[in-house]
């Protein structure tokens, strides 16, 4: 692996011409006081900092970011800054309930592709670190460093990410992926935080199993209908015993994870989102048939053409409805066989709206192509 045998962390410094220069940290003299782990860096209220960059007056303040910006149109919160979450503000929020819950709050518009600039400039910032690197999001990455220092590697990860984009992060410090995401979230907000072998029965066996990345909601029900309360009581429960309901396979993962195994690799593969989706919230209810299948034929194009950008192929596609009362559903159509064509996947979309009752008014839709190539998720992560 590069950087093995060394501190696998470069800072920035300034070289004897002024100009900006990566130097690494010494190396160490015994090599075998390097260890090699997993480092997860999260950014701090992403979508938000962006835009306090754009808006530096903003700090301190609650600051909520989606749609158009305007609290009485229809939508949802994209972003929240830390001071608004306490207002029990969060994203996917509706725009019109946030500003209920904080009614001092500012809200501004979503600006993807600025988000997504900002998002490449953090991950070429760390690539200069050395090391793989995992792109796994617009704001999260994973990393597989050799360091004589774990704690002080974290920090000037940092403090690089900082120098090189003004933005902050917090760094999970683990001995594989799942224990590194779970100690990025331990240490927010700009925070460093270790969670391996040694300590995760201390830190994450009085928690709920919802604690766990992987597990959601779903899943948490199921097993709380089994008087499993913790991430203890799932450790200590038979794989076999979870097998009949979640399947051979999801059953004696969920046990494994309550454990903190995860053999998953950190890879410098380029990322690949496990899906493309389009949604859209009317800011006046759908109530006719014809206007709801029109909209899934625009989505449905325009998911093809997201598709096509990326180069890559559906199997499945989804198609999401928000009812009047918030009541939200999801089914889902397999296609004969991967494709990007706009027509098999509106053909498609049509044919799951179609198992929808639809008696009541239609707040959104949305559609969403499964990607052939990625791997499903083992659980309502």
């Amino acid at each position: 692996m590069p950087g093995a045998g060394r501190a696998a962390i470069r800072t920035a410094t300034q070289d004897e011409s002024g100009k900006g220069s990566l130097a690494q940290i010494p190396k160490p003299v015994d090599a075998g006081s390097v260890e090699r782990v997993v480092l997860h860096v999260d950014l701090d209220q992403f979508i938000v900092a962006v835009e306090l960059l754009r808006h530096p007056e903003l700090r301190g303040r609650p600051v909520l970011v989606g749609g158009s910006g305007d609290p009485k149109q229809r939508g949802v919160v994209a972003g929240a800054s830390y001071e608004a979450r306490e207002f029990g503000v969060r994203s996917g929020t509706p725009l019109r309930t946030a500003a209920a819950r904080c009614p001092e709050a500012v809200f501004l518009p979503a600006d993807r592709e600025t988000y997504l600039a900002a998002s490449a400039d953090v991950m070429a910032a760390l690539r200069e670190v050395g090391g793989v690197l995992e792109v796994a999001g617009w704001d999260e990455a994973f990393m597989l460093v050799d360091t004589e220092d774990a704690e002080l590697t974290a920090r000037s990860v940092q403090r690089h990410v900082r120098e090189r984009t003004a933005l902050a992060c917090s760094v999970g410090i683990g001995d594989n992926k799942l224990r590194a995401k779970l100690a990025s979230g331990l240490a927010k907000p700009a925070g460093v935080f270790r969670l391996d072998m040694s300590n995760w029965v201390e830190v994450m066996a009085h928690r709920p199993p919802e604690a766990l990345w992987g597990v959601g909601a779903k899943t948490a029900k199921k097993l709380a209908a089994r008087g499993i309360a913790t991430v203890g009581d799932l450790a200590r429960t038979a794989m076999a015993d979870l097998a009949g309901e979640f399947g051979p396979n999801i059953g004696p993962w969920l046990v494994a994870l309550a454990h903190g195994y995860d053999s998953t690799p950190v890879t410098d593969e380029p990322y690949q989102a496990r899906s493309h989706g389009r949604e859209v919230t009317f800011q006046q209810d759908l109530r006719d048939d014809a206007e709801m299948r029109s909209e899934i034929t625009r989505l449905s194009h325009v998911v093809a053409d997201d598709l096509a950008a990326e180069d890559v192929l559906a199997r499945r596609v989804v198609v999401k409805v928000r009812d009047s009362r918030f009541a939200t559903h999801t089914h889902g159509v397999s296609l004969p066989a991967p494709t990007r064509d706009a027509e098999a996947i509106d053909g498609a979309a049509q044919k799951a709206l179609g198992r929808f009752p639809l008696d009541r008014p239609v707040r959104l839709l949305g559609v969403r192509a499964e990607i052939a190539r990625a791997a499903p998720e083992p659980a309502d992560r």
